[in-house]
This record gives C-alpha cells, structure tokens and sequence, in this order.
C-alpha cells in the first residue's frame, strides 16, 4: 500500500476522487462539495489554525495506483481537553471493505496524533463544528444523505469496531412529517402564548441577514450558556455563518419567537440542499452554480427540510415556548405544498432533554450515527461521554 500525503492541488483532487470513486456503484451516495471540505483544511482562512489547530489528510492506493481509502488527521484546541485525555480526531474516512486498509489508516493516524501529544482519538469527526460531518452512519442506508453529514458505507461500522473504537455516543437523526398535526396540548399551548402581552412570532422575510445572525447568537447563548466547556457565539461569528448561508435561507422557515421585541426562542430551517446536489457532481464551477439556480428556483426540487437549531434562552424553557413554536411552524411552514417533512440535525445520547424534546414533537428515530473513541493506552479505563444535565 502507497501513503500519500495530501498537500498539492494534485493530491487534493485524488483526495475527492477517492470518495466517488468508491461510492460510485450506490445510487443513494451524493457527492461532497468539495469547496466545504477545503474550507475546513484551509490554513489562511479557518480559525482553529490560528489557535494552534493542525491537520493532515493522506490517500491510500495499491500498487497499480487504484484508490483503496482516504482519512484525515487533525487537533482541535478548543476540545482536546475537554475530557480525560487530550483527544484528537480523524475523519472525511473512506476506506475499501478491507480491515487491513482500515488499520493502515487507523495507526497512521495514532501514530500521527501521539507524536503531537494526543492520548487518543474521536472518529469520524470533523475539524470544528459537530454539525458538520460528525458520526459513522449505522441505519438507514435506503436514503440519501443530509447535506454536510457523514455517508457511510454499512460496513465501516464493522472498520473501526474491529480495530478496537468503542462507541464514545450514539447520534440520533429525527424525522417529522409536516403534515401531521402537533399534539393538542401543543396547540394549548400556542394559543395561551398568543394571548400573552409582549409575545409575537416571525419569519425572517425582509429581515437583514446581520440581524438575523445577532437574534441567532442572543438565542443561542441564551439557551446553551454555562454548560460544561460552552464557548459563546460572538456576533461576529454568527454573522460570518448567515452571510455564508445567505443565498442558501429560505426566509420563510425561519423563526424567532420575542418577547417585548427580544428575542428568546428560535426554530431554525434549510432546504434539504442534498436534493440537490445529487444531479451535480461535488464541484461549484459556473455550469454547477446554474443547475443550482435550475433546481431551486424552477424546478424546486427540495421537498424536505434540514432542522439546524431549535432552543429557547433558559429563563424561558419549560413554560410552553417548544410547543408554541411547533404549532407556529405548523400554521406557516406546513401550508406551503413544498415542504414535506422535516429531518432534525442530529442529538446525541449524552443529551436525553433534547431526545426526550424530539419525541414530544412527533419525531421518530430516522437515522443513527457514532462517535467512536480510540484510547491509545488500552489498560485505562474507557468512559463514555458525559450525560448533559
């Protein structure tokens, strides 16, 4: 097996092709963007390099020069340690159904991460953000993939659990139809709030996307605020995020709940862009850029919704606000014949609130992801992640 280090303009192409090349006989695969992945590699542009950050990617080839895998590598300041070990990750794997290729992959990233300190590794993960390409896809491989997540092959699974990874958390994927009403109690709910002084709903129609990004990250810190290792969203953060999503929003499937014209709840949404993407072919070039348009604004070919971020600031969870949104996007976002059904981005097991929260909506398991961790000391004993109070 050849390793080869991916650092030229060269190397990066063979490192997308990797993936099409071994999805290519699976209808439900869709292509990365690639312009997503460079993102998170690219040294002048993304923060975590300037905070220490590093990463490495390789490709694996036969000696006949075909693709047998591709893997990263990379060290995140802002959590390597956030547990008993300092932690590395590894991800964007691909990877032939052959354990010995899988375990070329897997040392070459250990040893990779030990020589830079690391005591172990979470995988497959991503560079920053969990909401992006996070878990090793276990269920539910009759459907295509949620934009920016994970697509595994069923037999990866079996790759880093013969290895020796143990399941770190489970990552649950909820489904709603958006048809179907809300419980009644919801509906008690919604209307007790519309009788309340200083309550209103909005869309974001007509709304500048900065303002949209600062009502985001008051919600947003609000909500999430003083848990453990919680980092707060600056504005301009936020407002980096929605200038990047901009011409992606539907403005009508975003929704903020204020009181007295604060914000404190939001329900946030995007067009299943996957539905997309599975008529290009990964890359953004002109042509691309005009199918896009094509197929969203003509044809309109996205019939499902991407839940991003549901929350409501704490001094206000528990007292109707989930529901109250619920219905509201009920009444909006239900009457429109585009949108079918609703995937909520993913909730891990180590959060039983927020399953506990999907379930009361009507959602239903969709699909199942893990984080797998791999402690390169085998003698200590391995801990799950912590369960979220």
């Amino acid at each position: 097996m050849k390793l080869i280090e991916v650092n030229s303009p060269a190397t990066i192409r063979l490192f997308h092709k990797v993936s099409s090349t071994l999805n290519h006989d699976d209808p439900q695969y869709v292509p990365y963007i690639q312009t997503d992945i460079e993102k998170i590699f690219d040294a002048n542009h993304y923060k975590i390099f300037k905070e220490g950050g590093k990463a490495i990617r390789w490709v694996i080839e036969d000696e006949n020069g075909n693709p047998l895998g591709r893997i990263a590598a990379f060290i995140n300041p802002r959590v390597m340690d956030t547990t008993n070990f300092k932690t590395g990750g590894i991800g964007f794997f691909e990877c032939v159904n052959d354990q010995k290729v899988a375990n070329f992959m897997f040392d070459t990233c250990r040893n990779w991460l030990e020589n830079n300190g690391m005591e172990a590794m979470d995988g497959p993960i991503n560079f920053g953000d969990r909401n992006q390409f996070w878990g090793c896809q276990i269920s539910n491989f009759d459907e295509p993939p949620i934009y920016q997540m994970n697509y595994s092959r069923p037999y990866h699974r079996e790759l880093f659990e013969a290895y020796g990874f143990g399941v770190y958390f489970n990552q649950y994927m909820y489904w709603r139809d958006v048809s179907i009403p809300a419980q009644e109690i919801f509906h008690r709910k919604y209307n007790q709030m519309k009788e309340l002084p200083g309550f209103r709903f909005s869309d974001i129609r007509g709304m500048p996307i900065d303002q949209v990004a600062d009502n985001f990250a008051t919600v947003y810190n609000g909500a999430w605020g003083g848990h453990s290792h919680f980092k707060p969203m600056t504005q301009d953060a936020a407002r980096k995020i929605f200038r990047s999503m901009k011409k992606i929003i539907d403005p009508e499937i975003v929704i903020f709940l204020y009181h007295n014209d604060v914000p404190v709840a939001f329900y946030v949404n995007l067009p299943e862009l996957n539905q997309i993407f599975r008529y290009m072919d990964g890359t953004m070039g002109i042509i691309d850029k005009i199918k896009f348009l094509y197929y969203t604004k003509i044809k309109r070919v996205t019939t499902r919704m991407t839940g991003i971020a549901f929350g409501v600031i704490k001094e206000w969870q528990g007292k109707g606000l989930e529901a109250a949104m619920i219905v509201y996007g009920e009444k909006t976002i239900g009457k429109r014949a585009q949108y079918k059904d609703t995937v909520l981005t993913w909730i891990g097991d180590f959060n039983p609130k927020m399953m506990k929260v999907a379930s009361n909506l009507g959602a239903t398991i969709w699909r199942s992801f893990i984080t797998y961790r791999y402690q390169f000391d085998r003698t200590r004993p391995f801990e799950r992640a912590k369960t979220v109070e």
